[in-house]
């Protein structure tokens, strides 16, 4: 178990698990809002966290709202950073018709999971794999 300290703004606002066992929680708006087929804008949740080094909180779409509606999050998923201390917000953006929320809706989920520390090492050549450098679409359609 993993012991993320928060503030919130309000009790009715606090992230929950729908289910146990589920991946995420869901976070809710601070504020009614509206958007308009394809506009986007950062709505406040009133949640600021203390994830613990070692982990980052990750804001992730609710799959829902993506497939009802086609609200969005377009740098999903968005990044907490086990530093920052300042109030998580979602980049929503309506990618299909235009969508309204009130104040209390659930529009996104957040995940905490674990992040490794890594150094990049400079070196003169990588080591040669059977893909090579085949990147984007060097798979095929079938």
């Amino acid at each position: 178990m993993i012991r993320v300290p928060f503030t919130i703004t309000h009790p009715d606002l606090t992230p929950i698990q729908a289910h146990p066992g589920d991946a995420g929680m869901d976070l809710r708006a601070a504020e009614a809002g509206h958007l308009m087929a394809g506009e986007r804008r950062l709505v406040p949740t009133g949640l600021r966290v203390a994830i613990p080094a070692g982990y980052e909180g990750q804001v992730r779409p609710r799959s829902g709202l993506a497939l009802r509606y086609g609200l969005t999050i377009p740098n999903s998923p968005g990044t907490v950073d086990s530093s920052y201390r300042g109030p998580v917000g979602v980049i929503l953006h309506a990618a299909g018709a235009s969508v309204r929320w009130e104040r209390g809706d659930r529009i996104a989920q957040l995940v905490i999971v674990p992040v490794p520390q890594v150094e990049l090492v400079a070196v003169e050549s990588l080591d040669e794999t059977e893909r090579g450098t085949g990147g984007f679409g060097s798979t095929g359609v079938s």
